[in-house]
Order: C-alpha cells, then structure tokens, then sequence
C-alpha cells in the first residue's frame, strides 16, 4: 500500500486528552479515579446560554451560515471586546471558528508557508507546536524559567528571531503555568515584534479568569501599531463554560480574516449554527456567572497551591490567572515513588495514577519534562482529596 503523510503521521496525540482518556478507561473499570487533566471549567453552561440554544432549534435557525460565522456573532465579539478590553473592532476583521484551537490552526495556516518560523516560549500549551507544523511551519521553542515567572524576556526574544521568523505565539494568562504579562512585559516584548515586523499572536481565551485584583491587559490595546501586528485569539469556552459548543473567535488585519474565511469555506465551513445561537447569548447576554466562577477558581487555586507548597519534594509558583498550577518535582528526581523510579514528569505521573488513582498531566508536552499540570477546574472536594492522596504518595 502507498504510504502515509509525514506531516500528518509526525503529529502527536495531545496529552492532555490521552491522560483523560486513560482516567475515564480506569473509571470505567470500577476504579475510584480523580482526573486533573483535561482543561475545562467544572460549571454547566448558564442557563440562558442553553434557552437561546433550544429558542434557536424550535426558530429553524438551523441552517448554513457564511463560513466566518453568523453577522450578529461577529457583532457581539465586537462588542465584547469593546465593553470588556476597549478595544475597537469590526465585523469584517472577525472571524468564528470551531473553537480557539481551530481559530490557531486556520490562522497558522493562512499565515505560514513552509520552512516560516514561529516562536514558540515554552512552557506552551500542548498544541501550538503541533499546529504550526501541521501548518507547514518551523515550532522554535524558547525557553523560560520559573526565575522570569516563566515569562518570555525581549532579549530571549530577540535572540531567537532570524529571517524566517513570521509570528510569535503567546498566551496570556498561560497554560500551562497560570502566570499573566503585565503591561510593561507585554509592551517590551511587542516592540521587539514590530521592530522585525512579526505578527504577534495573541491566545487571551482565559483573559476573563485572572486573580489577586489584576487588570488583564490585551495585546491590542497597548498601540495603534502593535494592534496592526496583532491576532487576537478568544472564544467562549473558558468563561462561559461552553468547552463542547465549539466556538473561537479571531480579531485581525482585514486581509488576514478574508483569508481564513475562504480557508474556511473549502474545509470545515461555519461552526454549528446553534452553537453560534447560543454564543451570542453568552457575549450579549448577563455577565455575572463569569465572576462568580473566577470568584470560585481563586479560592481553589489558592487553596491547591498552599497545600502543594507545603510538602515536601514538590513545589509551585502561585498562578495569576488560568485554573492550572504547574508542580516542580525537580527534587523527587531519581528518587523511587510507588515503586517506580522517577526520571521526569511522565513516570511520576504514572506512578501516582497506579498507586493513587489520579491522574495528572506531565508537561513534557509543554516542554518541561521536570513539572505535571494540575487543574483546580474540578470541585473543591476532588481536590481535597487529590492533594490527600499526592501528601499520602510522597510520604510512602
């Protein structure tokens, strides 16, 4: 038989997702399984969410729709991002994809060409390195530390630029670290882009889930000029409990949001129409359940950081925003823990899901084999009890 694609065939299952897999296959087994994997709020989607879904069905909007999504969608983006960010958009530079991962990978695709550049700082979400490269383009990892706040620097910045470099991807706040750029850090490192004119792609999907009375300050909103380098990246699957509605969003330059429409149009077209129904309802409709879950992530991120910070062997720094704690097991390398000798990330994870039935994610994805993701997007009562059994596991 003919062979594979080895662009398609060197992409990597998302770790996130298998450590899911793995917990739901032992949960089905019968096994009292806690999963701190996957990345997505604990909360049902507000009810008014649901309504304009089902008002939507029984209306008959259930057809087509331009393959950029639905003009009063693109409005309500605009709107958003107005009352929220003060930050000036039209509906012909808005773009509605299947989700923010799908707005990242169209993007990525409509912007690179083969051997192009993007800079990746690392840790980084699992994803952004598989889809430059599904997109033709060259991941060149940057390395941070937990010294910075594992924030990228302008000078590790510039040191990795070179004539192929076309775009540089961040996210604020971070996952998988929790932590936020303030204005200052933000402005530095997007002189530097403009200066080599990069565009700057900017994932704000958790910017309304930021802690300790912080102000998220948006990428576009910093200059006139930086705003023309920009892709903003958002959607409503953090904020308002939507994960499985499948809606993301892009804000950019007009000639790059005619070009991922037409990406668009000749491959998944439009996301569902009643998705889209419902997010114009979570961006028009009351605000107040977005705080009332920030309000819950703080006290949980709080409360999950202090307890990892207060055994021994395993560290972390105290996440700004996000609903993720990043945990250094740096001193436990080349110990035994449940039997199993820890090498990285990967064999703690392991271990701890087979002796403790909790499942973690190692960031060896993420480009820091030495730390696992926890998430606080589960119930304070799972978290109690995974941290229980991570105290239990450590003092074996």
């Amino acid at each position: 038989m003919k062979s594979f694609s080895k662009k398609a065939s060197a992409i990597h299952e998302s770790s996130t997702l298998a450590v899911s897999a793995l917990a739901n296959q032992l949960k089905a087994e019968g096994k009292d399984v806690i999963n701190f994997g996957t990345g997505e709020p604990d909360f049902d989607t507000p009810e008014n969410i649901k309504d304009a879904a089902i008002q939507a069905i029984h209306a008959g909007k259930t057809k087509y729709t331009p393959a950029s999504g639905l003009p009063a969608l693109k409005q309500a983006v605009c709107d958003r991002l107005k009352a929220d960010l003060d930050l000036d958009y039209t509906p012909a530079e808005i773009v509605v994809a299947s989700g923010a991962k799908h707005s990242i990978y169209v993007c990525l695709c409509s912007l690179l060409d083969d051997g192009d550049e993007a800079i990746v700082p690392a840790p980084y979400w699992v994803t952004y390195t598989e889809a430059v490269a599904m997109a033709g383009g060259v991941p060149v990892v940057v390395p941070t530390t937990a010294e910075t706040g594992f924030k990228l620097t302008p000078a590790a910045l510039e040191a990795a630029i070179t004539e192929k470099s076309k775009v540089l991807l961040l996210n604020n706040p971070s996952n998988p670290t929790g932590m936020c750029y303030n204005e200052a850090e933000l402005r530095a490192i997007c002189e530097v882009c403009v200066k080599h004119d990069l565009w700057i792609m900017s994932d704000e999907i958790y910017y309304k889930l930021v802690y300790d009375g912080r102000t998220f300050v948006s990428v576009a909103s910093l200059s006139p000029e930086i705003k023309a380098h920009t892709i903003l990246i958002n959607g409503v699957s953090k904020s308002y409990a939507m994960t499985g509605w499948r809606i993301g969003y892009t804000a950019c330059d007009k000639k790059l949001s005619k070009i991922m429409s037409n990406f668009l149009s000749h491959s998944t077209s439009a996301p569902s129409t009643i998705s889209q129904w419902a997010a114009i309802e979570a961006l028009n409709g009351p605000q107040e359940s977005v705080e009332d879950m920030r309000k819950v992530f703080e006290e949980r991120r709080t409360y999950m950081a202090n307890r990892i910070n207060s055994m021994n062997g395993v560290c972390c720094l105290m996440p700004e925003g996000a609903f993720y704690v990043m945990m250094n097991i740096d001193a436990l390398i080349g110990k035994t823990l449940g039997g199993k000798l820890i090498q990285n990330g990967s064999d703690f994870a392991m271990a701890f899901l087979e002796t403790q039935n909790v499942a973690l994610v190692p960031c060896g994805g993420f480009g820091e084999p030495n730390y696992l993701r926890w998430t606080y997007a589960a119930s304070m009562e799972d978290i109690q009890k995974g941290l229980d059994r991570l105290e239990a596991f450590l003092n074996a």
